[in-house]
């Protein structure tokens, strides 16, 4: 059903056919059913008048009375039917009942003004205290002003909210509230051209201060609030604000401070990376130099060292170059279809060296579709887990490699015979730069193998994790999409 009239004056146009309806009734019964004197009949009018004025307002109150005075003219004071009144005794009567029922109405409006007043201040305090504990709840990262807005807007019950925060230059809005609506009043409240509490049309505007200083302003639409409510309210929003901006300050000095932390763990671990495989390009060279090495076989085999280590330090640095751009955002898959056999040889190719004594079995299902990726990428990412094998378990003990197929696509898995991956690492393995307090000691690497891995396959739209196997030994996975449906055998 469409609705014609706002809620408040439809609410009044139904007291206002309560008061006619009330002094109708009135009348009829004194003047048909039970006949009674004109004193009786003053004062039930009396007593319906402080009824409503006690209810209602002053101003149904004044209209009944100006309707019961009408009525009490025309059918109780000689000579009846008209409005004329023959005795001068009368016109006193008339104007002292008329008198007596303003004055009482005022009072009765008055007393229950007052007897609301408490009220409206306890729920005006029972919703600043929800907002503010609503305000710690807010969360930095997803518009903080929309969310205060939003806050005080359903908290509140007001139809429309509209926060001009000046220092970010940002209009957040709630409810009906639009910016052509609310633009200039808000920036006027905020240059304090418009004072607190002001009215524009529907609307109250009221500036945002924090030590004295304008940091922006507040319009409320339809809403009806006590000056110092709406004081606290400005205060509140002005706490919020501020917390917000020492939230954000807090968070930037908490991540460059991480920063800082990260790159003095990377370049620590990759001091002793490095230290390694240098020392034995040294060790090679300085023989090759010194023309101790006579037969060709040794020094055959000094080159290949200085080779495989030469290898060694490229990964080292392909590592690093590609965590840098992991941070930056900068990851870049130039995808194709492959088959993901094809990817798992040239991942073992390359690991050739690092895996020599070691017994390296791949289990291959039938069928298996291709998948779409970046070849470069996919087998950087196995090869971290090939390295994370080789790292983690015994020296000659086997690396088992299976790729099959899943609900989930593609799944490629790295499975080893070292130690289980203890509950308190689980949650952090994949977190750069993490390296277990129990191995890293121990075991060579920088914590970002894992990282560059889980970033590689997240790029894909994959997934990545491992499981503690039951008879020893930990296995990574790899699941990724398939990217055509044609089959290889």
């Amino acid at each position: 059903m469409r609705q014609f009239l706002p809620a408040g004056a439809a609410a009044f146009i139904l007291r206002l056919a309560a008061v006619f309806v009330t002094i109708a009734a009135i009348t009829f019964l004194c003047w048909r059913l039970v006949p009674v004197n004109a004193t009786t009949v003053g004062f039930l009018y009396l007593i319906a008048i402080l009824v409503m004025a006690a209810t209602w307002s002053f101003v149904e109150a004044l209209i009944a009375s100006i309707v019961s005075v009408l009525s009490f003219n025309y059918f109780f004071f000689v000579p009846k039917g008209t409005f004329n009144i023959a005795e001068p005794e009368n016109w006193v009567a008339l104007f002292a009942f008329l008198a007596t029922s303003l004055v009482a109405s005022q009072l009765s409006a008055r007393a229950r003004q007052r007897t609301r007043e408490p009220l409206d201040r306890q729920q005006e305090m029972e919703k600043l205290y929800a907002l503010s504990r609503a305000i710690l709840l807010i969360d930095v990262n997803a518009s903080p002003g929309r969310q205060i807005a939003h806050q005080i807007q359903d908290i509140f019950g007001f139809a429309g909210v509209a926060l001009y925060d000046h220092k970010a230059e940002e209009i957040h809005l709630a409810g009906s509230a639009s910016v052509a609506q609310f633009d200039d009043g808000l920036r006027q409240a905020a240059a304090g051209q418009i004072k607190q509490g002001s009215s524009e049309g529907e609307a109250i505007f009221t500036p945002i201060l924090l030590g004295g200083e304008s940091i922006g302003s507040l319009a409320v639409l339809r809403g009806t609030l006590s000056g110092p409510a709406l004081n606290a309210l400005a205060n509140l929003v002005a706490i919020a604000l501020e917390k917000v901006r020492g939230q954000e300050a807090a968070n930037r000095a908490e991540a460059a401070r991480q920063s800082e932390e990260l790159k003095s763990i990377l370049l620590d671990s990759l001091a002793h990376e490095f230290k390694t495989p240098l020392t034995s390009i040294k060790a090679a060279s300085t023989a090759l130099l010194a023309s101790t090495v006579k037969s060709d076989s040794e020094q055959r085999e000094l080159i290949t060292v200085v080779n495989e280590e030469a290898d060694h330090l490229a990964r080292l640095v392909t590592e690093a170059t590609e965590m840098a751009r992991i941070e930056a955002g900068e990851v870049r898959l130039n995808a194709s279809p492959h088959a993901p056999g094809e990817l798992v040889e040239m991942a073992l190719e390359r690991m050739t060296p690092a895996l020599e004594g070691r017994k390296v079995t791949v289990s291959r299902a039938n069928g298996l579709p291709l998948i779409l990726a970046d070849p470069k990428l996919l087998e950087l990412a196995l090869r971290q887990l090939l390295d994370n094998a080789v790292k983690y378990s015994p020296p000659a003990s086997p690396v088992m490699i299976r790729v099959e197929r899943s609900t989930r696509g593609v799944i490629i898995s790295v499975a080893d015979e070292g130690p289980e991956i203890p509950e308190r690492d689980r949650a952090r393995v994949f977190e750069k730069f993490y390296r277990s307090p129990g191995t890293r000691h121990h075991v060579l690497g920088t914590g970002m193998g894992l990282a560059i891995a889980r970033e590689i396959v997240s790029a894909r739209g994959g997934e990545i994790g491992f499981e503690n196997l039951s008879g020893g030994g930990t296995r990574f996975w790899i699941a990724l999409p398939p990217g055509a449906e044609e089959k290889i055998a």
